[in-house]
């Protein structure tokens, strides 16, 4: 089967199903959820999201919150513009969506911290919709599937994965969920960044990284800043 295939057929009976914020509908839900898995794991997450969510249920309750308890609740989870953001779109939704997070990927990555990827990830969950997301798990999936040389951190590689992201989207909309949350739980349990195991890939058979014996140096790491050198002179007076 097509890479999409295999990687829906996968996730269905190997990938993660019992996070709280998955068997949702409910866009707030998955937003709040996307945007604390950002740049914090899961198993960090579980709580605040927890939390979170019993003291803001809705995105109208996080819409009318006081900045300061919302910042109070982030508490420890660290990259603080996130909730500022957060705070921020929930307003923008009252006020410009009518309460309704929008199922247009153009107009959710428009939202404060909300990003190209991440708008994705929403649409898809919370409507269907199909479109490409390239977090930094999803960069590692295909950087090493299609062998592709070069830090992801640079534009030119990045635009060569969302080309790649949006060449291997599944057709269906009924397969965009567990496709989308295939391509999540790959990288962050089977395509992991250090021993990788391939032997439970269900995309193993035509990945060019492990044809070419490439899996330990693709992704290709950020490279090293070169350090300035200088030249100083110091006039020492003693008296």
């Amino acid at each position: 089967g097509s890479f999409a295939a295999r990687i829906v057929t996968w996730q269905r009976s190997h990938g993660r199903h019992d996070l709280p914020w998955q068997n949702t509908r409910d866009a707030y839900r998955i937003w709040l959820s996307e945007i604390m898995l950002q740049q914090t794991q899961v198993t960090t997450v579980l709580p605040y999201y927890e939390r979170f969510l019993s003291r803001f249920p809705d995105v109208a309750s996080l819409a009318a919150a006081n900045e300061d308890d919302v910042l109070a609740l982030w508490a420890g989870l660290g990259y603080y513009s996130r909730a500022r953001n957060l705070h921020r779109t929930a307003q923008q939704v009252m006020t410009q969506h009518r309460g309704r997070f929008p199922a247009d990927v153009d107009a959710l990555a428009a939202m404060p911290g909300v990003g190209r990827s991440t708008a994705a990830a929403i649409a898809a969950f919370a409507y269907d919709v199909i479109a490409p997301i390239l977090d930094g798990n999803v960069k590692r999936v295909l950087s090493r599937h299609a062998a592709i040389d070069g830090f992801p951190g640079t534009a030119a590689v990045e635009k060569q994965l969302w080309r790649i992201a949006g060449d291997r989207l599944p057709a269906q909309p009924a397969d965009i969920v567990a496709y989308t949350q295939g391509l999540m739980d790959l990288g962050a349990t089977v395509c992991a960044r250090a021993e990788p195991r391939c032997n439970a890939c269900p995309v193993a058979a035509d990945c060019a990284a492990r044809a070419q014996g490439r899996t330990a140096e693709l992704p290709t790491a950020r490279p090293a800043k070169t350090l300035p050198l200088r030249h100083q002179r110091y006039l020492l007076l003693r008296h």
